[in-house]
């Protein structure tokens, strides 16, 4: 090939010749040409020029073609690092110039390419054989076209493809020339495919907003949304969704200057839906680079239901659930604010105890027994009205606190709840008379902190049933801090230890789904020879009071302990028997060695005994943790009783060894009888199957409470739908035929 490279070695040879040839015939014959020597001169001193600066031209050529090369290859390099290939096609001559990297991409050899021009077609994965048409559409306009599609490779894997098509025109208009550029885009289409499937198939919404508007939101987005497709939403203002403070908020927080790299905002706030309805949401935001520009992405979840527990959760610690009146934290937190911050002022406390009452529930069940309290509570804040706080404290026990109030003006309000409760109660068409006993406590002569005033018309109380019950008693240093009747009882109940008056009946536990006994639960029963029935409500918070209850509950379970060793030893070894505990008999040192020398000596597995403990004990969380661990170092089976009526932290309790959690009777009676339709007890089953614990609902008496039960996946259950607590006599035919007379 003749280039300017090869013209300028022709000329400096050519003149290098000329310049050799003057100085030969100068040499043979000096006086030859004489005439012209003055040229000859001339010419030698432009033949050197010339020489040089061929000389230079050429090696500057050389150096160009050296580097020429050096690129060359480094071209072919990055070609070979990139995955790169280039299709030439000049379609005049029909030359066809494909790289070597096309054998990277596709897997088969160059020179299969030039044997079948249509083997880039034949590869094509046969799904993806439609981007042709519309490649074929652009390149006859003169449009340059960008195709991505798959491949199947000789060994089966298939890879993705990016090819971009460059069509060229001469004058006339005919395609003369084609080029394509191709590229292997496998791993960044499965990465976006994996990162599509993440956000398509997350549960969370995940949504971008570029200048105010929702500029991309997925499915779980839209269903968060209320929206049936994501056309609803993308392009909207984000604040039709999100209350204007907070995309304020977002905004500024996320492209704040000051902001970490890789913050995330965290933020709970209540989003609206489509048909109006809001709902609370728990999202993250930050900055991202969204189509070149920096928009912000958003991360949530629909935490409604969380609120919800919380809420509930917030009440069952400060309201009774029956009732709905302040329980016995709120009222507590109540008194003592008032005595804080009206020390200077008069305060009444009545403590309320309902006559007759404990006649009425054992005979009638709980059931109507509950719905009396419900009809108390209502009577109390009648006669109460704007003068003070009227709060349940458990059981058919109330406390009222009158603040600013003397004598003459706690008097008038006690004459009230009197006259409140002159009038029956009906029930089913049935009428019921229940009176109140009224102790009462001033401010500050008869106390100056609520433990004291509490405890005094505690006493004053006792003091009012002593005298005919249905009165009012004001508080009376000369009780010496207990009543008379108190005393009797507390007399009675040491007596009743030494003479054996205790007995023990026995409630089973059921599986709600099969029938089949699980377990049963050991219950005290007193039987005064004088008195007669004493309910249990009436002497264990005496007993706890007191201290009796560490003698009385080493007692029980002794006794629960050896009843079941002998039903084990009769056959019946497949359930545990369940005993309350009391927080004062966790109090006692001894607990642990007794429990462990107790069934040592009786000769039961530890398994077979199931503790049933209260909340309250979660008020010394250290100490009972240690215990707790302790009993099931043992064995023994643990679970807390009458969930929901206290206030457990579920952040510790996660962390406990408990095993069962029971769902307290008031809540089971609120699946007919209150508004919210059993919501608690599907709050408590919920939290307790997420905390892997087992559920008990106790007090059952209805069909339809059993169908609620099981139909929200309680598992365990007891109450007079099934059985009575029955003698160990009446339990052990209730084992063997599966039911019994509970007559």
């Amino acid at each position: 090939m003749f280039t300017k490279r090869n013209l300028y070695r022709f000329l400096l040879i050519l003149i290098i010749g000329l310049f050799v040839l003057l100085q030969v015939i100068d040499l043979i014959n000096p006086d030859l040409f004489h005439s012209i020597k003055i040229v000859s001169n001339i010419a030698s001193v432009v033949s050197i020029v010339a020489i040089g600066f061929l000389y230079f031209l050429v090696k500057e050529f050389d150096k160009k073609a050296d580097e020429y090369t050096i690129n060359q290859k480094k071209m072919k390099n990055i070609f070979d690092t990139l995955d790169v290939a280039i299709w030439s096609h000049d379609l005049k001559s029909d030359t066809l110039l494909i790289t070597p990297g096309i054998e990277k991409l596709y897997g088969y050899k160059l020179d299969k390419f030039y044997e079948n021009m249509n083997l880039w077609k034949e590869v094509i994965y046969p799904e993806d054989l439609s981007v042709l048409k519309d490649r074929e559409k652009k390149l006859a306009v003169g449009e340059t076209a960008t195709s991505q599609y798959r491949i199947i490779r000789p060994d089966g894997e298939v890879r993705w493809i990016q090819d971009r098509g460059i069509p060229t025109f001469d004058q006339k208009g005919d395609f003369v020339d084609f080029t394509s550029v191709l590229f292997d885009i496998t791993d960044r289409k499965e990465s976006e495919g994996l990162y599509q499937s993440l956000v398509e198939m997350s549960p969370d919404i995940i949504a971008v907003v570029y200048d105010g508007k929702i500029e991309y939101i997925n499915e779980a987005g839209c269903k968060l949304l209320g929206a049936q497709s994501q056309e609803q939403v993308i392009g909207q203002s984000a604040k039709n969704f999100v209350p204007s403070h907070i995309t304020d908020l977002i905004k500024r927080k996320v492209f704040s200057p000051d902001k970490l790299e890789n913050e995330r905002l965290r933020l709970e706030f209540q989003v609206r839906r489509t048909d109006g309805e809001s709902i609370d949401v728990e999202m993250a935001a930050r900055s991202i680079l969204y189509e070149g520009r920096f928009a912000i992405q958003v991360v949530g979840r629909d935490i409604t239901q969380r609120k919800k527990s919380e809420q509930t959760i917030k009440f069952m610690a400060y309201y009774d659930s029956l009732t709905g009146l302040p329980n016995r934290n709120q009222f507590r937190n109540h008194l003592n604010e008032v005595l804080r911050h009206q020390q200077n002022k008069m305060h009444a406390v009545l403590f309320l105890d309902l006559d007759r009452f404990k006649i009425i529930n054992d005979t009638k069940g709980h059931s109507i027994g509950d719905i009396i309290l419900q009809l108390v509570a209502g009577r109390l804040e009648k006669a109460v009205q704007n003068e003070g706080l009227v709060s349940r404290q458990g059981g058919d026990e109330f406390i009222i606190v009158l603040e600013d109030a003397d004598k003459e003006n706690t008097s008038q309000v006690a004459k009230r709840i009197l006259n409140e409760f002159s009038n029956p109660f009906e029930v089913n068409c049935e009428e019921f008379y229940v009176t109140p006993s009224i102790g009462i406590s001033i401010y500050p002569t008869d106390g100056s902190d609520e433990e004291t005033l509490i405890k005094n018309a505690d006493t004053a109380m006792y003091q009012a049933k002593e005298r005919g019950k249905n009165n009012y008693q004001f508080y009376s240093t000369n009780l010496d801090g207990i009543s008379t009747w108190k005393m009797k009882l507390e007399n009675w109940l040491r007596r009743a230890l030494e003479q054996n008056q205790m007995t023990l009946h026995y409630q089973p536990q059921l599986d709600l789904r099969t029938g089949e006994i699980v377990g049963v639960e050991a219950l005290i029963r007193w039987n005064h020879p004088e008195y007669g029935y004493v309910a249990p409500s009436e002497f264990i918070p005496l007993a706890e009071e007191t201290g009796l209850i560490v003698p009385l509950g080493k007692w029980i379970l002794r006794e629960a302990c050896e009843r079941r060793k002998a039903w084990r030893d009769s056959g019946f070894s497949d359930f545990p028997i369940a005993v309350n505990v009391s927080v004062r008999q966790f109090q006692d040192e001894h607990f642990i060695p007794f429990i462990s020398g107790m069934l040592e000596e009786i000769g039961l597995e530890a398994n077979y005994l199931e503790l049933e403990i209260t909340e309250s004990l979660m008020q010394n969380l250290e100490n009972s943790t240690i215990i707790l661990n302790q009993l099931k170092d043992l064995g023994v089976l643990l679970s807390v009783d009458d969930f929901g009526t206290g206030y457990s932290s579920l952040s510790y309790l996660k962390h406990l060894p408990i095993d069962k959690i029971k769902i307290d009777k008031s809540f089971v009676d609120d699946i007919i009888y209150h508004s919210n339709q059993g919501m608690m007890v599907k709050t408590i089953i919920d939290m307790g199957m997420n905390l892997k614990f087992g559920v008990i609902a106790e007090g059952i008496e209805t069909e339809e409470q059993v169908k609620f039960l099981t139909r929200n996946a309680c598992q365990i259950g007891q109450g007079y739908y099934y059985s009575k607590p029955l003698s160990a006599e009446k339990l052990e035919e209730f084992l063997v035929k599966g039911n019994v007379s509970i007559e």
